[in-house]
């Protein structure tokens, strides 16, 4: 039995219990359907085949759990960190324990390759492990004295929280956002995609089953326009935490702004890798393909746009093409597969509209623009050359398996082309020139910034965006800055000058 035989059996109990159940919400800790009873559809991107019926939920569903999670709230916020912190890696640990079945089913729900999700539950747990281990200490301050007063501060957990999730790695991101609400001491109501919804169920249940208390966390499925309008507006949830596109975000924030909500935005990108003639261009090569094309290229952190300094650009992009051509597409159960099917028709339609603009804009497709004559979702991992910074293809977030190219002279040129952009979330440098390096990174305009580096996550540092990149950051102590509220105790340390009115 091949590999991708032997996963597709793995997967089939783990769907039959989805077909015949399907995703329901989950509230105060009951499973329920949606409160009119209505569902949508979820089908996989591998095939076009259904999975199952989905709650379709709406303002009365979004209430039940806001109140679930404020009833919740003040018996969490008050349980020792120490508590929290045992729960939250019990979380982990029951993760961990279904990593294959968390893996096979993202894959199924998403079209991302196995080779890259059967890390993602492993991830998920490590960021579980992460803020758990951060929970005792989460309300812990400063002393400030000043000559009359002793002045100290604490953080409080700010209340229920909302969660928006992505469809793009949908289970890792649902932990990197959950994960430090709850050691924060926060309640939160998670709405993930409508597009992948399997592996949320997933997570809430192995909480629940692994201790976490009924209605801390509750889970409500649904569309954007219906439930997630209703949990940004509803005035019990305190603060909205959302990954998604900057349009959606916007959308969010002006939502929120009645009940004056607290919003963290984790938006797209279109992020440059800026390759020097003096770096190590083999290395730059193989960072620059994995950056684009692994994960589909649905992700906010791919770089999408090639900045090639014109010294070395023939070079470097012939053994681009070459590369590119040769990236596996095929089923995301395959261990071989490198690209699998896009998440949905809709994304689909949007990423293979953008083949025609490169030509309409007067750039060239030198590898792929087509796609699989087969059902699903399948797009060849495509490169555009002779770009200028102008076109909608070097401007727009494709969120894709599609690089645009672009060549530049100078350090200057290659900076002004950078920073020409709405967006602000990474930037990649390759150079071995040290000056060089610390001269662009401190005028390049993103939140992140990797030098002779592909994208590497380490938790304590802060992710997150400028411009239309998003709002906030998340990581380390930073997590705790969105999920907690600084409050200031002055203690009067004697019989200061107190000024008398009215004598």
């Amino acid at each position: 039995m091949s590999d991708l035989s032997s996963n597709l059996e793995k997967l089939k109990p783990h769907l039959e219990r989805f077909s015949n159940k399907g995703v329901m919400n989950r509230i105060a800790g009951q499973v329920v359907p949606a409160a009119s009873g209505a569902t949508f559809d979820n089908s996989s991107p591998v095939d076009e085949t259904h999975i199952c019926a989905v709650a379709k939920s709406g303002a009365a569903d979004i209430d039940a759990a806001a109140q679930a999670a404020k009833e919740a709230f003040p018996a969490w916020r008050d349980m020792p960190g120490t508590e929290r912190k045992k729960i939250l890696h019990r979380i982990a640990d029951a993760i961990v324990e279904r990593a294959d079945e968390i893996a096979m089913c993202e894959c199924w729900d998403t079209g991302q390759a196995i080779r890259f999700m059967s890390k993602a539950a492993l991830r998920g747990a490590e960021n579980f492990r992460f803020f758990a281990d951060r929970a005792p200490g989460a309300r812990d301050g400063q002393m400030l004295p000043s000559p009359t007063l002793m002045n100290v501060t604490t953080r409080v957990p700010i209340g229920p929280v909302g969660v928006i999730t992505p469809w793009n790695t949908p289970f890792m991101l649902s932990t990197w956002k959950i994960a430090p609400a709850l050691a924060a001491g926060c309640t939160v109501v998670h709405k993930p995609a409508e597009f992948s919804p399997l592996t949320a169920s997933l997570l809430i249940e192995i909480a629940e089953e692994a201790g976490l208390p009924p209605g801390v966390w509750n889970l409500v499925n649904g569309l954007g326009e219906e439930a997630g309008k209703a949990l940004t507006e509803h005035p019990d949830i305190k603060a909205i935490a959302f990954v998604g596109e900057s349009r959606t975000g916007s959308m969010i924030m002006a939502q929120g702004a009645p009940t004056l909500k607290r919003v963290h935005f984790e938006l797209g990108g279109k992020n440059p890798v800026i390759v020097f003639d003096d770096a190590d261009l083999d290395r730059a090569l193989d960072a620059a393909i994995f950056m684009i094309y692994s994960l589909n290229g649905e992700r906010c952190t791919s770089s999408s746009r090639l900045l090639v300094q014109s010294t070395i650009a023939e070079e470097f992009l012939e053994k681009l093409r070459a590369r590119v051509e040769k990236i596996r597409v095929g089923h995301p159960l395959d261990p071989q597969t490198e690209v699998g099917p896009l998440i949905h028709k809709v994304h689909f339609d949007k990423v293979t509209s953008y083949f025609d603009i490169a030509k309409s804009d007067g750039a060239t497709i030198s590898a792929g623009g087509s796609t699989l004559d087969q059902p699903g979702y399948y797009v060849r991992p495509t490169l555009f050359e002779g770009a200028t910074n102008d076109m909608r293809i070097a401007q727009e977030e494709i969120f894709g398996p599609v690089l645009t190219a672009i060549t530049f002279d100078t350090d200057e040129d290659a900076l002004q082309i950078a920073n020409d952009i709405p967006y602000g979330l990474t930037g990649y440098v390759w150079t071995n020139d040290l000056t060089r390096a610390m001269r662009f990174t401190d005028r390049l305009e993103a939140g992140m910034i990797w030098v002779n580096s592909e994208n590497v996550r380490h938790l304590p540092t802060p992710f997150g965006g400028v411009k239309a990149s998003g709002i906030g950051r998340d990581g380390g102590d930073w997590s705790f800055e969105f999920y907690m509220e600084q409050k200031h105790i002055g203690f009067a340390t004697g019989h200061h000058p107190i000024p008398k009115l009215g004598t």
